[in-house]
C-alpha cells in the first residue's frame, strides 16, 4: 500500500497530496470569469432599459401626434399628451416637444409631425455603465394627417 496514516487518522495518498497545490484555483477562476459574467449581465440589463426607454418615447410621440390631428388641438394639448405618456411609463419628464407645422395654420389633410427629444441621462445608473451611457438623446418622430 502506498498510503500513510496522518495525525488525525486519515489515510493520505499521492492523489490527495497533488490536489493540495491547486486549492485556490477554483476561487481564482470564479473571480476572473465572474467579472466577465457580471459585466455582460449588467450590460444586457442596461441595453434592455435603453430599448424600453426608446419604445416609450416612440409611444409618447405617437400619442402627441394623435392629440395634434384633432381639429381645435393646441400645443398645450400635445405637450400634455406627451408628458402623461412619459409619466405613465415611469420616465422623468425631460422631453422637448416640437410640432411642425404650427397647429394654428394647419388645415384638414395636412401632415403634422411631432418630434420628441428625450435626454436619457444615466439609464439605470449601474456603476460603470452610468459613465458609459451618460447623456444620450433619444429622438422619435410621429407623423399623422389632420382630420
Amino acid at each position: 500500500m502506498n498510503s500513510k496514516i496522518d495525525k488525525l487518522g486519515y489515510r493520505s495518498s499521492r492523489l490527495f497530496k497533488k490536489s493540495l497545490g491547486r486549492r485556490g484555483s477554483a476561487t481564482l477562476e470564479m473571480a476572473v470569469c465572474g467579472m466577465f459574467l457580471f459585466l455582460v449581465t449588467f450590460g444586457c440589463i442596461e441595453w434592455g432599459y435603453a430599448l424600453y426607454t426608446k419604445n416609450q418615447v416612440m409611444g409618447a410621440a405617437r400619442e402627441g401626434a394623435r392629440s395634434a390631428i384633432v381639429s381645435g388641438a393646441t400645443t398645450s394639448d400635445v405637450n400634455a399628451a406627451v408628458t402623461n405618456t412619459l409619466n405613465v411609463a415611469g420616465l422623468r419628464n425631460t422631453a422637448t416637444v416640437v410640432i411642425t407645422p404650427s397647429l394654428a395654420s394647419v388645415t384638414t389633410g395636412t401632415a403634422i409631425t411631432v418630434t420628441v427629444d428625450y435626454n436619457w441621462g444615466n439609464g439605470l445608473g449601474l456603476g460603470a455603465f452610468s459613465r458609459i451611457s451618460s447623456n444620450h438623446t433619444i429622438e422619435c418622430k410621429a407623423t399623422m394627417r389632420r382630420e
